[in-house]
């Protein structure tokens, strides 16, 4: 089998959906299916260079559409070399030209081409959330009219819609209308196992964040965004940084004892990701530089790749994600392969897996419960933590490994 994917940038910055045809990719290609993808990225980007299966680049797409005119050609030159087609996100370019070269091929059905089957794969991009947020009122207007124009007909025309999880499933039923996809299916999503752990790594996250290269911490790792909660995140850290300070220093106060400025053995916080020259990036950056305590305790790094992101996911003690809205959470799956528990809120799609399966602690995406979420982490026993760990790594075994994940990508594709 030949499956083409259709993306408008593999820029690793850009998010989830290429981070998960790249984990996809390798595993169907030891069950013999190929792939190829084609994006509106230029071919000299480093990121291009590094994938180790076929990419084409046309160049880089014009606007936040990403439209180019070099798509279209490419399309009804290669489309029939392929048994099935995904698109990956919506609201761009490339799903509507998928959708007019496909009508365009089967308008000379006389040529004898093979037309295959074409499958969208959202992304969470369909969760209401995204026409609800006050801060995207204008935002939700131009997708409501692009729905009825163009991407309605995308995905009802299409042959499937492939969802990561049965959340987001269900989710993708509320904010559009007429809605009616001839087939919805949950094919899970996964992630490949990850690296063994190297004192290479250490090495190299300690070089892009020296100041917890000896101290425990928590870890984001995102996009700073104001949709992942970092606000709350802070502000709840901050609150917990005071009345845990605050209440070791009662303790000394009640107990005659001296306290050097070490003695409060408290976490740091360490924010990884790109946006951070946003103004959301700026602000959240501002709330962390509030006092001098929280100076000293929340930390920067930027965006982590590599040896240096997979040493930061090793070296802390858990990882959260307060988000309102999350589809999937690669970065929470790469955790729990890690053996690290998550501290999430219940915006994230995969939270009910988790909670059951007592991988983390699950919270609302306000400020109290983020605070709730941290401190509940803090009060929790050496032994009960190192339990939590080990129920994090089973459930990414059982839910959320790379293998079945492909093999229900490969049925949806093939029986449709």
């Amino acid at each position: 089998m030949h499956i083409l994917r259709v993306i408008g940038s593999m820029n690793p910055s850009k998010g989830g959906p290429c981070q998960g045809i790249r984990n996809s990719i390798p595993e169907l290609e030891k069950i013999g299916v190929q792939n190829e993808v084609v994006c509106l990225d230029s071919p000299d980007e480093v990121f291009i260079k590094r994938d180790p299966f076929k990419i084409h680049a046309l160049g880089p797409g014009k606007s936040s559409w990403y439209y180019s005119a070099t798509l279209m050609p490419w399309l009804l030159e290669n489309l029939s070399r392929f048994d099935a087609v995904i698109v990956h996100g919506l609201w761009q370019y490339h799903g509507y030209a998928v959708k007019k070269a496909i009508a365009q091929l089967r308008s000379q059905k006389h040529t004898g081409k093979n037309i295959p089957k074409v499958f969208v794969m959202p992304h969470g991009m369909l969760d209401p959330y995204f026409q609800k947020a006050k801060s995207r009122k204008l935002k939700a207007m131009r997708n409501w009219l692009y729905w009825k124009l163009i991407e309605g007909h995308v995905v009802n025309k299409a042959d499937g819609v492939l969802f990561t999880c049965e959340a987001e499933l269900e989710l993708a039923r509320q904010p559009f209308r007429p809605y009616n996809p001839k087939r919805a299916i949950n094919i899970g999503y996964g992630i490949t196992e990850p690296p063994v752990y190297s004192k290479a790594m250490q090495d190299a996250f300690s070089h892009k964040c020296p100041q917890v290269a000896d101290s425990p911490y928590i870890l984001f790792l995102s996009r700073i965004h104001d949709k992942k909660g970092v606000d709350l995140l802070i502000k709840a850290y901050a609150k917990l940084l005071e009345s845990r300070v605050n209440h070791r220093l009662a303790e000394v106060y009640d107990e005659g004892e001296t306290i050097a400025d070490n003695d409060v053995e408290f976490p740091k916080l360490v924010i990884a990701g790109p946006g951070l020259d946003t103004a959301y990036g700026k602000y959240v950056q501002q709330l962390a530089s509030a006092t001098p305590e929280l100076q000293h305790s929340i930390f920067f790094p930027g965006m982590l790749t590599g040896d240096s992101k997979w040493g930061a996911f090793y070296g802390c003690e858990a990882f959260v994600l307060p988000s309102h809205q999350e589809n999937f959470g690669i970065a929470v799956v790469e955790a729990l392969a890690c053996s690290k528990p998550v501290l999430i809120s219940d915006q994230v799609n995969i939270w009910r897996e988790i909670k059951a399966a007592g991988g983390g602690i699950v919270a609302a995406n306000t400020q109290h419960g983020t605070f709730k979420m941290l401190a509940d982490w803090q009060d929790l026993s050496p032994e009960m933590r190192l339990i939590m760990g080990s129920m994090a790594r089973e459930t990414y075994e059982n839910h959320f490994s790379i293998g079945p994940n492909v093999l229900r990508l490969l049925e949806a594709v093939r029986n449709s």
